[in-house]
């Protein structure tokens, strides 16, 4: 079992990955912004991030920058899940840290797959 934060701001997004994580038997967290999504995790310390690009306050950039520029939280897996498509966006995102990039709209069993592989891979 793991604990993961979903940092996004579509409510029903997070709720339905939520379902499909806590059915996997993970412990899910969530943000609502970038901000948040920062604090959480700082204070949760999760074992891997599904993080949006487009979000208030923060920006998913901004806040995957913060996160690998943070000594206790630069080696959280990070997975990139967004409706940007471009590919400097992508290109951008993967120099900067992340380790999956996902567009939406997204095969739920594909991301599903990718975090078990990335969860194994960090143990």
């Amino acid at each position: 079992m793991a604990r993961i934060l979903i940092a996004d701001d579509d409510i029903i997004l997070v709720e339905m990955l939520r379902f499909r994580l806590e059915a996997a038997a993970h412990e899910v967290i969530s943000a609502l912004d970038g901000l948040a999504a920062l604090e959480t995790a700082a204070a949760k310390r999760p074992d891997l991030i599904v993080l949006d690009s487009m979000m208030p306050v923060i920006s998913g950039p901004e806040v995957l920058a913060r996160l690998k520029a943070d000594e206790n939280l630069k080696d959280i897996p990070v997975v990139m899940l967004t409706a940007r498509k471009g590919e400097s966006d992508i290109v951008a995102a993967l120099k900067s840290g992340v380790d999956e990039y996902l567009t939406k709209p997204f095969i739920p069993q594909e991301l599903m797959v990718r975090i078990e592989k990335l969860l194994v891979r960090a143990s």
